[in-house]
């Protein structure tokens, strides 16, 4: 009897647990902007990199580097370091940095880090198992000239129920057989945070 009980009891009590709070989900364009929290968002993520990549690909240092070597310059994005107060998942950034350079044309991309050695395994694999028409070879990878890499920062002023939140993303672009820093970026977005009381 005293099990009937606890079980119903503990029925009931998930029931009223989730009758108690209503959640409402819709679906909405992936470009409209909806800041809940005021921390880094995708939205974020997007425009610093298109603002980036496009004053990147104006600066004179690619057209430099075309005239005199009679080819595009090869780009690899390096690490981009999250050194700010909150988890920024930066491979979100990485990617949607990869994506305004390709989508540009005007310079070639190379994959770096995990991309690139599983790229090599399947090279490896191919050696072994793949007819010798088809195989891809050794050696024959495109070697990038310059690397980008950057920082994410932050800062935080906080009184009472009000908070500002400033991020600064410093991005450089540095020739790899040189280390000359051809192009540095920055982009700073300030998000102030006013909780109401009740």
């Amino acid at each position: 009897m005293k099990r009937i009980i606890f079980g119903f009891l503990f029925v009931f009590s998930i029931a009223l647990l989730n009758g108690c709070g209503s959640r409402t989900i819709t679906r909405v364009d992936s470009s409209e902007v909806i800041d809940l929290s005021g921390r880094w968002n995708d939205t974020d993520s997007r425009l610093v990199s298109e603002e980036m990549i496009g004053d990147m690909l104006t600066s004179s240092w690619s057209s430099d580097y075309t005239r005199v070597n009679e080819k595009r310059p090869v780009v690899v994005v390096g690490l981009i370091t999250n050194k700010s107060h909150e988890h920024i998942n930066t491979e979100t950034f990485i990617k949607d940095i990869e994506k305004a350079i390709v989508k540009d044309g005007s310079i070639r991309l190379v994959v770096a880090g995990e991309k690139r050695d599983e790229l090599r395994k399947e090279k490896a694999d191919q050696q072994n198992y793949v007819s010798p028409e088809s195989m891809k070879k050794w050696g024959r990878e495109l070697g990038a000239d310059f690397m980008l890499q950057g920082t994410v920062n932050s800062i935080v002023d906080q009184y009472k129920k009000q908070k500002v939140v400033s991020y600064q993303i410093d991005l450089q672009l540095t020739n790899i057989e040189t280390n000359e820093v051809v192009w540095i970026g920055d982009k700073k977005i300030k998000k102030q945070i006013r909780d109401k009381v009740f």
